[in-house]
């Protein structure tokens, strides 16, 4: 339909350390982390709990299943949480841990093809400013747009701008709080390269962010704000969360609050009929066989697919596949796992006034009633 734009978004695409690993053109797999000296150590963790991986994978291994998702539901735009310096720069930021994955290997992301990929978080720099550097080349090789960091403040705070032929634009905004542990020095600057660093989440700034956003948007113009923030566990969405949430949504007709950094995924709020993700959980990653959180299920993830109105930016359906992650590769997750990720989201969505509806193929979608509220708000004029 002209008047509606799909969109698939997921959390954290970490390809870095194992995974890199296991791609044909891998960094020197050296980590610097307490006791682990080696990336290859994480596959073996994966090795020990499922089974053997092959090495020199094709690029579109990783992704298994979500190529069929995403070839069935033909989304407009795709937008990914990219947390991995592309790079193979050998100097790490002192940090603990670091993740890389080759420019060759980075490759792989092609068979995704996300339209962006946001860097606002706590792993773009965990290679230093030259390996922000790398990182943005090689995705503007790929021809993958970003947003979130850059080599300047300008460039970080710059919106990524989608065009969608005959249809809107997309703006993505992207920001990084500390509570992620996005450190306050990787702030870009005017002279330094760096991410755009979110202050704090007060009303004051959630009132900038919108001025920001109503003096750049044109009609026809789909807004979504990414934020990294927030811890990796626990369905807890704080008071200051929503309150800024709300705010963006309230002073800025934002369709799509697009959070991450948790890594499992946590409540979903419709607010004024705008979709409010506070954690879409780990997307990919090379945790398998770590100990600790099992009960959080981290290797069960989220793609979400959501039908938004181009006119006023409101949602119109919400559809969420549920994946498992195995032998670093997303997969089918079997029937009980689909009834505990179900069950587990519609406990945490619950106070959120959301539902979780069962599909056919183990899919569901998301239902929302909310309390009453106001007529959807409208964008500020635009500016002469």
């Amino acid at each position: 339909m002209p008047d509606t734009i799909r969109l698939f978004l997921c959390g954290d695409v970490m390809i870095g350390r194992g995974i890199d690993q296991i791609l044909p053109h891998p960094c020197a797999p050296r980590l610097y982390e307490r006791g682990v000296a080696s990336a290859l150590d994480y596959v073996a963790l994966a090795e020990s709990r499922s089974g053997p991986i092959a090495r020199a994978v094709d690029a579109d291994y990783v992704w298994g299943a979500a190529l069929d998702v995403l070839a069935r539901c033909r989304p407009d735009v795709r937008i990914v949480n990219l947390e991995t310096s592309i790079t193979r720069s050998a100097t790490p930021a002192p940090k603990g841990i670091n993740y890389r994955v080759s420019p060759e290997n980075a490759a792989c992301l092609s068979a995704l093809a996300p339209d962006c990929c946001v860097l606002a978080n706590n792993h773009v720099l965990d290679w230093g400013h030259a390996g922000l550097r790398d990182t943005l080349a090689a995705l503007q090789r790929l021809g993958i747009a970003t947003a979130g960091a850059g080599l300047d403040a300008a460039q970080a705070a710059a919106p990524a701008c989608l065009d969608v032929a005959g249809k809107a634009r997309v703006l993505v905004f992207a920001f990084a709080a500390e509570s992620s542990g996005t450190p306050r020095e990787w702030a870009a600057d005017d002279a330094m390269p760096g991410v755009h660093v979110l202050p704090d989440l007060s009303e004051a700034t959630a009132a900038r962010i919108a001025d920001d956003i109503n003096r750049q948007r044109q009609p026809r113009d789909v807004v979504v704000v990414s934020l990294h923030w927030g811890s990796n566990w626990g369905y807890e969405v704080t008071g200051a969360q929503r309150r800024f949430a709300q705010a963006l949504v309230e002073r800025a007709a934002v369709a799509i609050v697009h959070g991450h950094s948790s890594h499992h995924p946590r409540p979903i709020e419709v607010h004024r009929d705008r979709l409010v993700l506070y954690g879409c959980g780990d997307f990919l990653n090379d945790y398998e066989g770590i100990g600790g959180y099992e009960e959080f299920r981290g290797d069960l993830v989220l793609m979400y697919v959501a039908d938004v109105r181009v006119t006023d930016g409101t949602l119109i359906a919400l559809e969420l596949v549920p994946l498992r992650l195995r032998r670093f590769q997303l997969m089918r997750p079997s029937a009980q796992d689909v009834d505990w990720l179900r069950h587990t989201l519609e406990r945490a969505c619950r106070p959120c006034g959301t539902a979780i509806v069962p599909l056919a193929s183990g899919r569901f979608a998301l239902s929302w009633t909310g309390p009453p509220h106001a007529p959807p708000p409208t964008p500020a004029p635009l500016s002469p």
